[in-house]
């Protein structure tokens, strides 16, 4: 029974390989706060969170925005004023904090997505310029102070998210969420137009496929889990500030992708560890943290011009 399996191809040793190491994954994730601070390792999933929704509008539907960070912030100005001034149940304010980012998405992908290239990059930017003066100059925001002390409260009136631990198997079940959402995207026939949009969006539309409703729903998708990754940081912080909107961490998100892999599952989350790694165990070294960012960026291009994960992906088929 087993070889007339193996000769029909029914038997896929490989999927054991997955399970063990989805497996391995899931107990480091349990067992990560024993041996490391946990804060650290919550910004590091929420960062990678919001690599991996970055990567699913660049890798595979092959759309550049230079502003995804207007949805990482405004979700996380909404959670943070949500459960601050609102009094609202955490799990509440991350979500109306991704349906915020959702609908701003929806608003400037309606408008992006008809240009290609540089110019929907340069659309982006002009939107998430103008959600960064918007916080900036609006009330609620607080200007250049932000919105401090946005204590969690309980989840579900039952747990109490001011407890480390229990924020972070929060943060563990969001950020897991998230990665099957964009697992499933990916691994779906609407995943597969997209790729096919990203390799020749011409050959797409003489195919019949509407490519701009295609990239629009990308596009919302994207922007959705980037908030929910905003709304996750915002609990984690306890604070929402205009760094969060900022230019910088649009271009940061772009960096940890290309870094990681770009097009890949894994190599969003690798490239997020790095940067976020690098950021909190160098930050005694001042503004030389950035410096060291470009020298890694420049080396890891040269060896890895298709990310680490993509370069180590290309060497274990050269190998085979």
């Amino acid at each position: 029974m087993a070889a007339s399996q193996v000769v029909r191809g029914t038997f896929a040793p490989g999927k054991a390989v997955v399970s063990a190491v989805l497996a391995l994954i899931a107990l480091v994730l349990m067992l990560a706060p024993l041996v490391i601070y946990p804060v650290f390792v919550m910004q590091a999933l929420c960062f990678a969170l919001f690599a991996c929704a970055f990567n699913l509008l660049l890798g595979y539907a092959g759309l550049l925005s230079f502003g995804h960070a207007m949805f990482l912030g405004s979700a996380g100005y909404i959670c943070a004023h949500g459960v601050k001034e609102w009094g609202l149940e955490p799990l509440a304010a991350v979500l109306i904090g991704a349906g915020a980012a959702a609908a701003i998405g929806l608003f400037a992908g309606v408008l992006a997505v008809r240009r290609q290239g540089i110019y929907f990059a340069m659309i982006t930017v002009a939107f998430s310029q103008m959600i960064y003066f918007y916080c900036l100059q609006a009330q609620f925001t607080h200007g250049e102070d932000g919105i401090t002390n946005a204590q969690p409260g309980k989840l579900l009136g039952i747990v109490n998210l001011s407890d480390s631990t229990n924020m972070y198997y929060f943060v563990v079940a969001g950020t897991v969420f998230g990665f099957w959402m964009i697992y499933r995207t990916v691994n779906s026939p609407f995943g597969d137009v997209l790729k096919a949009i990203r390799e020749n969006e011409p050959r797409a539309i003489s195919l019949g496929y509407r490519v701009d409703q295609y990239k629009l729903a990308a596009f919302v998708i994207s922007a959705a889990l980037a908030g929910l990754a905003g709304g996750l940081k915002a609990l984690v912080a306890q604070n929402a500030s205009l760094t969060d909107v900022s230019f910088s961490t649009s271009g940061e998100v772009v960096l940890m992708t290309l870094l990681g892999g770009m097009g890949t599952l894994s190599g969003p989350v690798v490239g997020a560890f790095l940067i976020v790694f690098m950021k909190f165990f160098l930050s005694g070294l001042g503004q030389w943290v950035t410096v060291i960012q470009g020298l890694i960026f420049v080396i890891c291009v040269l060896l890895f011009p298709r990310g680490i994960v993509g370069g180590l992906e290309r060497l274990a088929k050269w190998s085979l």
